[in-house]
Formats: C-alpha cells, structure tokens, sequence
C-alpha cells in the first residue's frame, strides 16, 4: 500500500462515518501533500522524522504515510477501518444482497467529493453492477449544478471512462443520469431534449421547502407525472434533527408515483432517511416502485445503502418492488416504458 492509497482508504473511511470535520480536511490535505511532493523526498523525511516539517502533514498523517513507506499496513487505517463499518441487520442484509446499483450519487462535477472515477471503482469494489451518476441541475448553484452544456460534456466523458472499464475487463456500466430539481410550477430544471437522453432521472424538492401543503402537493404531482422523471428523491426534504419534513398530500402523491411508475426513493444518507416510516408504509400501500440509493457525495458514502435496506426490510417493502434489484438492462427497459 502506498502512502497515497493509505491516506485515500483513511479518507473513505471517515466518509463513511459521515466525518466532516477537522480530521477530514487534515487527511484530505495531506493527500494533496503526498501527490505534490517527490516520492524521494517523502522517503528521506520519513526516515529522518521529520515528515511533520511539511506544510499540511500533522502527526496522524506522518504516521500513516511512514507506516506505508515501511511496507507496513498502517496502524490508524485498522484502527479507522474497525470503527467505520457500516452495521445491518440480517434482515436487511437480504435487501442488501440484492441489489445491483445505486440509482443516486454525485461527482466532482458538483458538490461531491470524489471524480467519477473513483466513484465507480468503489461501486464495482462493492459488488455492484452500474452506478447512475446524478449530478445536480443548475437551479442548485450552491452545489455547482450543471448547465446542459456541462452536461453534454459529461455525457461524453461518461462514454470515454465505460470505455475504460470495459477495456479494464470489468462487467460494469456507469449510466447516466441527473438528480433535477423540481422547480416551483412543478416543471423540471433541464429541457426536455437534454432529460430524454439520459438513462435515470431523479427529481427532486431543493428550495421554498416550507411552501404550502396544497402547492406543495400540486408541484410534486406535476413532476411526477413527466414522462422524463424515474424517481421521486428525498421526498420529504427533511434533515432529521435539522429540518423539518416539507408538508404535502401524501396519499395523491404516492397515487400519483404508483399510476405513473415513478419510484419512491429510500434515501440512505443517515441525516435524510427519507421517507419517514409512515410515508413508507403508505406508499407500500399504494403499490409503488422504489429505490435504495445512497445519495453518496464520496466514496465511503455509496457504502450507506444499509441504513436503507435496514429500512425497507423493517417495513416489509417488496424486494420485487426495488428498481436497483432489477439488472441494468431491465432497469433501463422500466425507465423507458
């Protein structure tokens, strides 16, 4: 293991754990360090001690680089990687066996934390099939949401990096994809030309979450019910602890998924856990599609997908009722009926 692939797997295990603090930043710089600095260097300033002299290398981070360079598995990564571990129930470990993909995770080319790359190279490490990359839509500046001209950009990088991977023999696929926001008409933050050549589209509420139940409600039906959206993400909008759920008729809004066969997402990040588990029952009841997916911002996150299936077992949602179960050609069959 060297240096850089030690600081990387302590970076994905604090992903993992949700760590966004301090210990996260000094790893992430020290990596930066690490890919900047002459591999000679690094060797001498280990075996003279004074790998701390540089710029953005703390304690921690020498140990784990000088721990590497010795040929040795570093003692904070066993450390990290014990106390990291994602749990799930034998019930939801059958959910979890059975899926395939992740339909919702972000890149660099917005507001996540790792490229492309490298997003796929965990997902085919975790047994996965295919990846939806889900970037956001431009109405969320904050996340530096893409333009159509940024996406047709990825579009092609996408072919090029599936190129690569099946050159590297690996029977995995990255499909595309975009997480769009629904504006407040209900209309969708990309063109109809642009939506209709990707594979997956998730649709979802990221602004005036407190809007009214009624026009909240009529806004989630009418996106809904474009022929372009796959999947309904984190319908609620909550942050457990944080925010609020954005109040909405329910009962018209998984009728309106269960009659236009667009899945409810079971979203996994542990500060969303979205839907509650009302709303998850409710839906069961009206007989809708779903999807467990990570909603991953880096790598150690698209190791989340527990926290759903915990979820979905506990409430008794179908296996045959999770999109993400289905094989990648199925999948892309069901988004294009």
């Amino acid at each position: 293991m060297t240096p850089e692939q030690a600081l990387r797997r302590v970076i994905h295990c604090l992903d993992r754990v949700h760590e966004t603090g301090f210990k996260t930043k000094a790893f992430v710089r020290a990596l930066d360090v690490v890919r900047n600095t002459d591999p000679s260097e690094l060797a001498d300033r280990a075996a003279n001690d004074t790998l701390t002299d540089l710029d953005g290398i703390g304690s921690s981070t020498a140990a784990v680089i000088a721990d590497a360079l010795a040929g040795e598995r570093p003692s904070y990564l066993d450390k990290i990687e014990a106390e990291s571990v994602v749990p799930i129930t034998d019930e939801g470990r059958v959910y979890r066996d059975a899926l395939r993909g992740d339909c919702h995770m972000h890149s660099t080319w917005s507001d996540g934390g790792a490229p492309i790359e490298a997003m796929a190279a965990t997902a085919i490490d975790l047994g996965h099939e295919y990846m939806v990359l889900t970037d956001h839509s431009a109405r969320l500046t904050v996340a530096h949401g893409l333009d159509e001209e940024r996406l047709d950009r990825q579009l092609d990088d996408l072919a090029a990096i599936n190129a690569d991977i099946a050159a590297a023999g690996h029977d995995f696929q990255i499909l595309s994809g975009m997480e769009v926001d629904i504006l407040e008409d209900g209309s969708l933050d990309l063109s109809d030309d642009m939506l209709s050549r990707l594979d997956v589209v998730v649709a979802s509420v990221h602004s005036k979450l407190r809007m009214e139940r009624q026009e909240m409600t009529e806004r989630m039906l009418v996106a809904i019910a474009s022929p372009h959206v796959d999947i309904l993400g984190h319908c609620t909008g909550r942050m457990i602890g944080k925010r609020p759920p954005s109040t909405f008729d329910a009962d018209y809004v998984f009728a309106a998924c269960a009659q236009f066969g667009t899945a409810v997402e079971i979203n996994c990040r542990p500060e969303r856990l979205d839907p509650p588990r009302e709303l998850i029952d409710l839906a069961i009841d009206y007989g809708c599609w779903f999807s467990i997916d990570s909603d991953a911002h880096a790598t150690g996150q698209l190791e989340w997908q527990p926290f759903g299936c915990d979820r979905a077992a506990e409430r008794g949602v179908p296996i045959e009722s999770i999109i993400n179960t289905m094989p990648a050609d199925d999948l892309l069959a069901w988004t294009q009926s």
